[in-house]
């Protein structure tokens, strides 16, 4: 059911999007790079809107904010039910699963931290 209310929604902003970025294609431009400072990907000159803008809204767009929006329902956590398997990379940079470090019917514990 949820992946079913995510398809509907990512579809009808897509559909939206386009349709705004047919009809007023300037200011389009404009939102799109709003919302590009945020990510500071305009921050770099060889990433000019010409090479990502016009991917927005497309179908390739669609599939892969769906992609990413039905992964992050298999990451979620809830008290009392089993944990997510999602990917970690170890600290040799190995990608793993994190259930593959479960040992027998000792507790799994992880340490989240940064260095500088």
């Amino acid at each position: 059911l949820q992946k079913t209310w995510i398809l509907l929604h990512v579809t009808a902003c897509v559909v939206v999007g386009k349709t705004l970025l047919i009809l007023f294609p300037e200011a389009m431009k404009r939102y799109i790079l709003k919302q590009g400072e945020k990510s500071r990907m305009n921050q770099n000159p060889k990433f000019s809107y010409e090479n990502w803008g016009p991917t927005f809204f497309s179908f390739k767009y669609l599939l892969f904010v769906l992609k990413v929006k039905w992964k992050r329902l298999e990451d979620e956590a809830y008290e009392g039910h089993p944990a997510p398997n999602t990917p970690v990379v170890t600290s040799n940079g190995e990608v793993r699963q994190l259930l593959d470090f479960v040992q027998d019917n000792r507790p799994l514990i992880l340490n989240f931290g940064s260095c500088t």
